[in-house]
């Protein structure tokens, strides 16, 4: 009887070890381009185990040997479901075709994903470029980041800008990456556009919350934005006519299945019709911007593939020899992917961005000069995934930056100019990070992510550095002397910081779940503006001696639920974040070239506090989402109210955004969105003085009150032509209208004297549009 235990025994041992685990993996992509699908999923229904693709395509999934069945699915695509024997590792790619599904069918049986059930990030979108070239668009220009403002918890700037504000945060506190290329300055045309042409973009992640422990830098989002990698399968071209601009993307392989490329253009041409229509005043003139992209996809192996991408783009603006103006990015990114094994994924990448500006007056007369400024970046960075099990994924990598500033720097041309050839102090600095982090499964229900993330910024040579006679209370006229440096020395202390990362989900029942997370962003780099919204014109320093990086702990917590099949996704999230070493200006400060800049800058503290509400409708006829924001942000900061809290520049009480898209028949489309805003904090006179014939207002407290509330509504209408999915050649006209009621919403608020009485104060309402703007834009697709 104790030999057949034992035997037993040995049998069930054997048995165990004999049930090997085995391990799937393998890129999941669009079947009509070789496009990596982002973000699909491959579930095992027998075991009920699954995951998700990461940003290149790539899966892999652990699971016990046996015969299963795998089911792979994306939003937009038909489910694939293929049997498998698992009885060792393999390779399995899937690709998935996009669905034709009839309109009558998608209402009956359309359902949508449950990933923002399942997923554990929360404050977390994903915005298909599909959805948004639906929605209406300003002069017929599709525009990724004023979709982005239609999301909860981010508003915009301003009617021109394309500046966001992101839970109480600041325009320079996103981290804004077009393939991993760091954009300082998404606008085009002063804010009506952004730098991102849609016919190039793929996909688009945003981050308010519970922000992976990979991304750092910034103190309030991050805004991921993936360029396409090029048809691998057959060449073909789309582009538009509109308006204001046009534009044009080719693409297709080089070697079919193994090297693709894509390359997207648009520009502007009012300056080019105006001219030949001979309107004067733009003969000796020019207002115009472009976009460059272009993408190299290279697939050596199985195991080991390429991407080579950039972008470039300027705005230029004349007025024959009177000022002229110009600013631009450009970025490029080379990325190496490669597999070891089957469970690590490596991505090394080597990336440059630069953003630069010039403004002046040509010529040799006397008020000609050059101003330009420019920041300017060098990154190399690793990342590690490894799949260690299927309830556990870890992350981990590093970075290293080197950032050369140059603030401002002024030219002139012969002898008679009334201005002087100067430079602002260069800046340079290093950044530094190291993170890792573990997705893990704790059980069916409760999944958890946690990380660290290790930062260290030094600012190095060549430099100066002004020493004060205070160092407590800087001020201009007390600079005892400026310490130069030289190239690669060190300049002052090293600033050095842990960010933990931590979200957790608890899933209640199938469709629904709750979340919370709590993350810790530093910020170095600060943009110095005294605007509300980020201008061609602002310039960006680094922390240093006198300027300390912007720290934000931000908690959040939320409720999520899906009904009707997860036809509609409902969601409330409450957040609350503490900011350490704000920066705001003291009274009439002076920014533009100031070799003294820290002395007009303050440090304080600051909070922001919300309620953010959505409600989406996901499949149908009738799709689209409402989003409602009740938020609070405040500052304290001595030297400003007296030292008494005070609503910063970036508070908006309330924001409603109302977005729908109706498919009435196979070849209309209707859209229209609505938004409303708490008018932005402004700061009125109370008081006026003449001196020497001169009025000087004194003004009330910092932003105690609040310009007219915004509101705009926007629709559209899209016509295709002979709809047939089997077509390649496809037409489509889109018709839109931006601000139908003619709104005239203040973009500032101004005193003057009122020139029948110069006793009395007259405030200037200044609109950016105060009218119903109309367009048309003709696409075709092959």
């Amino acid at each position: 009887m104790m030999k057949f235990k034992l035997l037993l025994l040995c049998l069930i041992i054997g048995s165990t070890v004999l049930a090997q685990n085995v391990t799937l993996s393998g890129y999941l992509k669009d079947a009509s381009n070789g496009e990596a699908l982002i973000g699909a999923t491959i579930y095992v229904e027998e075991i009920h185990q699954g995951t998700a693709s990461n940003a290149y395509g790539f899966y892999s999934l652990t699971i016990p040997e046996g015969n299963y069945t795998l089911q792979v699915s994306f939003i937009g695509y038909e489910t694939v479901k293929q049997k498998i024997e698992a009885t060792a590792s393999k390779t399995i790619s899937v690709s998935l075709i996009e669905s034709t599904e009839q309109l009558a069918e998608v209402i009956v049986r359309g359902e949508a994903a449950n990933a923002n059930v399942e997923r554990v990030e929360m404050g977390m979108a994903t915005l298909p470029v599909k959805t948004i070239k639906k929605l209406p668009a300003f002069m017929g220009e599709v525009d990724i980041i004023k979709t982005i403002q239609l999301l909860p918890g981010i508003q915009s700037g301003g009617e021109a800008s394309s500046g966001l504000y992101v839970r109480g945060g600041g325009p320079d506190e996103n981290l804004m990456l077009l393939d991993e290329a760091p954009v300082y300055n998404a606008s085009h045309l002063m804010g009506f556009f952004s730098v991102f042409n849609s016919d190039a973009i793929k996909d688009i992640q945003v981050y308010k919350s519970g922000i992976p422990a990979e991304y750092g830098g910034k103190g309030s989002s991050v805004i991921d934005i993936r360029q396409k990698d090029g048809n691998s399968q057959r060449f073909g071209f789309e582009g538009g006519i509109g308006n204001l601009s046009s534009r044009l993307t080719l693409e297709g392989p080089i070697i079919k299945d193994k090297w693709s490329f894509i390359l997207a253009g648009r520009r502007t041409y009012y300056d080019v019709l105006g001219k030949a229509a001979g309107l004067e005043e733009l003969q000796d003139n020019k207002l115009y911007f472009y976009d460059l992209n272009g993408k190299s996809n290279l697939i050596i192996n199985n195991n080991n593939r390429i991407y080579i991408s950039g972008y470039m783009g300027d705005d230029v603006f004349s007025m024959g020899e009177s000022i002229y103006m110009r600013w631009g990015n450009s970025t490029a990114t080379a990325r190496w992917n490669h597999i070891f094994g089957d469970k690590i994924f490596m991505n090394i990448s080597a990336i440059y961005s630069n953003y630069d500006y010039n403004l002046g007056v040509p010529g040799d007369n006397a008020d000609n000069f050059d101003w330009s400024s420019r920041i300017r970046d060098y990154n190399a960075k690793f990342d590690f995934t490894y799949f260690f099990n299927p309830n556990n994924t870890i992350k981990f990598g590093g970075n290293t930056i080197l950032h050369h500033f140059r603030p401002g720097k002024v030219k002139t041309e012969g002898e008679n100019s009334m201005f002087s050839d100067m430079e602002l102090a260069q800046y340079n600095a290093l950044e530094n990070a190291l993170y890792i982090s573990n997705e893990q499964k704790i059980s069916d229900r409760f999944t958890v992510q946690y990380g660290l993330r290790l930062s260290h910024f030094q600012q190095i040579g060549e430099g100066e550095v002004n020493i004060y006679q205070n160092p407590e209370a800087l001020k201009k006229n007390e600079i005892i002397e400026t310490k130069e440096y030289k190239k690669g020395d060190k300049i002052g202390d090293a600033f050095v910081h842990l960010e933990p990362r931590l979200g957790m989900k608890y899933t209640l029942g199938r469709h629904n779940s709750v979340k919370s997370s709590f993350n810790r962003m530093v910020q170095n780099l600060h943009l110095i503006t005294n605007t509300q919204s980020p201008t061609p014109l602002d310039i960006w320093l680094p922390t240093s001696t006198y300027i300390k990086p912007l720290i934000v702990d931000q908690v959040s917590v939320g409720y999520f639920h899906n009904l009707n099949n997860n036809m509609w996704e409902a969601s409330l999230e409450l957040y609350y974040k503490n900011m350490q070493n704000v920066l705001d200006y003291r009274e009439g400060a002076e920014l533009f070239l100031n070799n003294a800049i820290e002395t007009e800058l303050l440090h304080g503290k600051g909070e922001s506090k919300g309620l953010e509400l959505l409600m989406k409708k996901s499949k149908g006829q009738l799709t689209g989402w409402v989003g409602y924001t009740w938020s609070k942000t405040s500052r304290k900061i001595n030297g400003i109210n007296n030292g008494n809290w005070y609503p910063s520049s970036y508070d908006r009480t309330h924001d409603v955004s109302v977005v729908s898209n109706y498919e009435l028949n196979s070849r209309w489309n209707f859209a229209a969105n609505f938004v409303f805003a708490t008018g932005s904090p402004i700061s009125y006179p109370v008081a006026k003085y003449t001196v020497q014939g001169n009025q000087i207002y004194e003004y009330s407290a910092r932003n105690s009150n609040r310009i007219p509330d915004y509101h705009r509504l926007d629709i559209s209408a899209t016509y295709d032509f002979k709809k047939n999915e089997n077509r390649r050649f496809k037409q489509s006209l889109n018709f839109s209208v931006y601000n139908v009621y003619g709104r005239r919403n203040a973009y500032s608020i101004t005193p003057e004297a009122n020139e029948d009485n110069l006793n009395q104060t007259q405030f200037l309402r200044i609109s950016i549009i105060g009218a119903p703007i109309p367009s048309v834009t003709y696409n075709v697709k092959f």
